[in-house]
């Protein structure tokens, strides 16, 4: 494989994993936040937003180096 063609797939299986990641995070936050206090519409959708991309952000390069070991491994 090519080094263009890698680095696609790398992306492509990462996108798969830390995407849901995160917005499973946000929508348990919502779903936490909903059930567990009286907290106003406005604030639990803005948590969700922010843990979302919280996570997305910590997630991310997490995510894509272990995909990069991955197939590193086996085109070798």
């Amino acid at each position: 494989m090519e080094h263009e063609e890698i680095e696609k797939e790398v992306a492509r299986k990462s996108v798969l994993v830390y995407l849901p990641i995160s917005i499973g995070l946000a929508v348990l936050f919502f779903l936490a936040s909903t059930f567990t206090g009286n907290y106003p519409l406005v604030a639990r959708i803005g948590g969700m937003v922010w843990v979302g991309l919280l996570s997305l952000i910590v997630s991310m390069p997490i995510v894509i180096s272990r995909v990069k070991k991955q197939l590193h491994g086996k085109s070798q």
